[in-house]
């Protein structure tokens, strides 16, 4: 098979794994639509407040979780029982059945990547649409395995998917480059390892903040329902979402975990710029907004391990950081002139 036709196989194979990441997560659409009375709830700590009388709230630690009052045989009429049991049957079904097409979207996404080099002749991330593609993957992955850990937390496939839907398409679009040989500029062993790390690091860090927006949604619902008022507009998403302290782990060790790697990628670009330009640092565009969103991880971290940010203060800033890396990949890379003009758009 020749470059033309491994390039438009990594093409189609490129689509069909949007395609099967759609499907994916209308099934975990449905296990958080259907699964209420299910896995769902049992990931949520606060009822709504309509389920809750006003006797019955209870203050716990500082997040405010309220505890329902004990559940009896005489709350639950039998038909209403049999009719929960076959909503949590349904919502089980959807959740298993798009843990196992999202593993099929994995497999096709891999495929895409792995065939897109071998039609290059190269690593396979050395443009905006090969990189987005990376990242893409990876952010799945690492949703993936934090569902090892958290299988209870598989409905929120469903916003991690989203944006990771969104990438694709505008990499498959937007940022589409036909297959190439790269510039000579990047003719280094160092491409691998750099952009690799780079690419690793954005897709955890957009798994990291999907559960920091899922955590400031779920902690305005919470601060609603125990000041007993009905939560309206996007706070009573929160009804439907994990308890806090479940979306604030997952956030805090996605960030963790991406948080070095990121890091390792930045020391790799500055030992690779030394070798290219003579020089390891040039505070070219890129450059410094790489710093910037480095200092703004570093400053999340550092927040999360001092008492008094922890929190909504603490998610804040991890959401900025994550808006400066997107800054850096869409705005600097197709707006701004500098030494790293590598795009590769058509």
């Amino acid at each position: 098979m020749g470059t033309t036709e491994l390039a438009h196989l990594s093409d189609h194979l490129f689509s069909l794994a949007i395609a099967t990441y759609s499907i994916a997560m209308v099934c975990f659409c449905a296990e958080y639509a259907f699964g209420r009375q299910g896995r769902v709830a049992a990931t949520s700590g606060v009822p709504r407040a309509a389920e809750t009388p006003a006797a019955a709230k209870v203050l716990v630690g500082a997040v405010g979780v309220v505890a329902p009052p004990p559940a009896t045989a005489a709350d639950v009429a039998p038909t209403d029982a049999g009719r929960h049991d076959a909503r949590r049957a349904v919502a089980g079904r959807a959740g298993r059945a798009g843990i196992g097409v999202a593993v099929f979207g994995v497999l096709l996404h891999a495929a895409s990547i792995a065939i897109r080099g071998a039609a290059v002749d190269r690593v396979p991330w050395g443009n905006m649409y090969e990189f987005s593609s990376v990242a893409g993957l990876v952010a799945v992955l690492a949703f993936l395995t934090v569902l090892i850990r958290q299988p209870r937390l598989r409905y929120l496939g469903v916003f991690v998917l989203l944006p990771v839907i969104v990438l694709m398409f505008l990499a498959g679009t937007v940022l589409y480059a036909a297959a190439s040989p790269l510039v000579p500029a990047l003719h280094s062993y160092w491409l691998a390892i750099h952009v690799s790390s780079a690419a690793v690091g954005t897709g955890i860090f957009m798994v990291s903040s999907v559960a920091t927006l899922l955590y400031l949604v779920r902690m305005r619902y919470e601060h609603v329902v125990v000041a007993g008022n009905e939560p309206r507009s996007v706070a009573s998403m929160g009804a439907r979402l994990p308890g806090s302290d479940a979306l604030d782990r997952m956030a805090y060790r996605t960030v963790a975990f991406g948080f070095p790697v990121y890091t390792f990628g930045i020391i790799c670009g500055a030992i690779w710029a030394e070798a290219a330009w003579g020089k390891y640092w040039s505070w070219d565009p890129k450059e410094t907004w790489a710093l910037i969103t480095w200092v703004v991880y570093a400053a999340y971290l550092h927040a999360r391990a001092t008492a008094g940010w922890k929190g909504s203060a603490a998610s804040v800033i991890n959401l900025i950081g994550f808006t400066t890396l997107v800054f850096n990949f869409f705005v600097v890379n197709i707006v701004v002139a500098g030494l790293h003009s590598y795009a590769g758009l058509n």
